[in-house]
């Protein structure tokens, strides 16, 4: 039973305030105090009680009983029938009948307001290496450099500065097949910074036994520079590069940096 939020009587509350009235001879002003409600509230369910009996003393619901607004479900189906179909929303208008609104309105409810809704989306594919050393990732995250906390914090403009405040850049790779990383903060991500990075890289993996194969890095400038090509060419590396505006290509990368910022 759902009870009103603003209720101050329950339904057994209300029969046993009806019947003080009706059958002990309180007044609807003594049933008010007593109850702690007004004497409106006390006739109301009073008359009701006498109507309805105790039936009548739960909530009723106020939800109008005829609602002209509300598309009958017939429509609606045949909406999102026809929108399965691939029709247009002013197609649809047309064939059902109603209004554009009308069927905009059927199909946000239904989840259908885009063609693409009616599609599911494909499945996120999931790549992995099978052998350390086929492709590692690389990318570049900038970051605040300071020594003191700023005047925010001191609420003093004097103490609050930090000589050395600047930028550093955190380059990482990270090997696709067995996910061990590589890092080195730079002071810029400047072709030769990515550069010395990636050989530093090799270097590392090659300690561990590693050949590497493939690099995969975003499109940013120093990646896109011919001496990072010639770079990679000299190392007998293949570069792979994310198609533009789709990080989550180069996702072990931001993952890890992402981890690592934690």
């Amino acid at each position: 039973m759902n009870i009103h939020k603003n209720a101050r009587l329950t339904p057994l509350r209300r029969e046993e305030m009806a019947l003080a009235v009706i059958e002990g001879g309180f007044s609807k002003a003594h049933a008010a105090r007593t109850y702690g409600v007004s004497a409106k509230i006390v006739a109301r369910w009073v008359e009701r009680y006498k109507a309805e009996g105790s039936k009548g003393m739960a909530d009723r619901s106020s939800r109008p009983t005829v609602m002209p607004g509300l598309t009958e479900q017939v429509v609606a189906e045949r909406i999102v029938a026809l929108r399965r179909q691939r029709l247009t929303g002013k197609h649809i208008a047309m064939e059902v009948g109603v209004s554009p609104a009308t069927v905009s309105r059927v199909l946000k409810r239904a989840g259908l307001s885009r063609l693409r809704d009616i599609e599911p989306a494909e499945p996120i594919r999931r790549y992995e290496r099978e052998h350390p050393g086929e492709m590692i990732h690389i990318d570049i995250k900038k970051l605040g450099r300071f020594s003191q906390v700023g005047h925010r914090i001191t609420s003093d403009p004097q103490k609050g500065k930090s000589r050395s405040a600047g930028w550093e850049f955190v380059h990482v790779c990270i090997d696709d097949a067995s996910r061990i990383a590589f890092s080195q903060i730079l002071p810029d991500e400047k072709k030769e910074s990515a550069i010395g990075f990636l050989k530093a890289a090799v270097a590392y993996y090659a300690s561990l036994g590693v050949t590497i194969a493939r690099v995969m890095t975003d499109n940013g400038s120093c990646y896109r520079s011919k001496v990072f090509a010639k770079a990679c060419r000299d190392l007998g590396l293949k570069h792979v590069r994310t198609r533009p505006y789709t990080p989550k290509t180069n996702g072990k990368a931001e993952r890890f940096i992402q981890t690592a910022l934690r």
